[in-house]
C-alpha cells in the first residue's frame, strides 16, 4: 500500500515539476520581453535593466513570503490559487505592452520609474507565491515537503534557463516581442488547463 502511494506520489510530483518547468519559462520570458519593452521607454541604460532587476527580485521574494503564509492558513485552496496565480500572471502578461507603452516621460523619470516598477510588481509578486502554493498543494497529498520544495524549484529553474538558452539562439530570430508576450501567456494560460484537469484527477 505504501509503495503503490510513493510510486502515485513520485508520478504526481514529477508531471506537476515539468508543469511548473513551463511556468518557470514563461516567467523568464516575460523578464526578457519587459526589459526590451522598458529599453524603448527608459532607453538601453541603467534604469530599465535597474527596474527589472530590482523588481523580479522584490516581487519574487514578497510572493514568496506573503504565499507562505497564505498557503499555510488556506491549505484546501493551495492548487486553486495557484492556478488564479498563473491565469492572472497570463492576463497580465497579454495586457503588458499596452500598459507599458502608457508610460511617458511627460511626468518626470521618478514618476515614470514608480510607475513602471509598481506597474511590474503584481506579476512578480504572483509568481513568487506560485511555488509554496503548489507545494503546500502536493504536501497535502502526503509527498514529502523537502522532496516537494526542491523539486519543484529544480524545474522551475531548468524552465527558466531552458528559455533563456532557446529565446536567445532561437525564439527572438524568428519571431518578434509580441509574438513571444502571446507565447509566454499561452503558456500560462495552459497551465491552468492542465492544473484543473489534473486537480480533478488527483489534487
Amino acid at each position: 500500500m505504501n509503495v503503490e502511494i510513493d510510486r502515485k506520489n513520485i508520478q504526481i510530483l514529477s508531471i506537476i515539476g515539468v508543469i511548473f518547468g513551463f511556468s518557470g519559462a514563461a516567467a523568464l520570458l516575460y523578464q526578457i520581453i519587459w526589459q526590451r519593452l522598458l529599453f524603448l521607454v527608459f532607453g538601453v541604460d541603467l534604469e530599465s535593466v535597474t527596474i527589472i532587476v530590482t523588481v523580479f527580485m522584490l516581487g519574487l521574494g514578497l510572493g514568496g513570503l506573503t504565499g507562505g503564509f497564505v498557503a499555510d492558513g488556506l491549505r484546501r485552496y493551495c492548487i486553486h490559487l495557484f492556478l488564479g496565480c498563473e491565469f492572472f500572471i497570463g492576463l497580465f502578461g497579454v495586457c503588458s505592452k499596452w500598459l507599458i507603452d502608457q508610460l511617458s516621460f511627460t511626468d518626470g523619470l521618478f514618476s515614470l520609474f514608480t510607475h513602471a516598477f509598481l506597474m511590474l510588481l503584481i506579476p512578480t509578486y504572483l509568481m513568487g507565491a506560485t511555488l509554496p502554493l503548489l507545494s503546500v498543494a502536493l504536501i497535502q497529498k502526503g509527498v514529502v515537503v523537502a522532496e516537494a520544495v526542491g523539486r519543484l524549484y529544480y524545474f522551475n529553474t531548468l524552465g527558466a534557463a531552458l528559455a533563456c538558452f532557446v529565446a536567445g539562439f532561437f525564439i527572438f530570430n524568428y519571431i518578434g516581442l509580441e509574438e513571444v508576450l502571446w507565447l509566454a501567456a499561452v503558456i500560462n494560460f495552459s497551465i491552468v488547463l492542465l492544473g484543473t484537469a489534473l486537480r480533478v484527477k488527483w489534487l
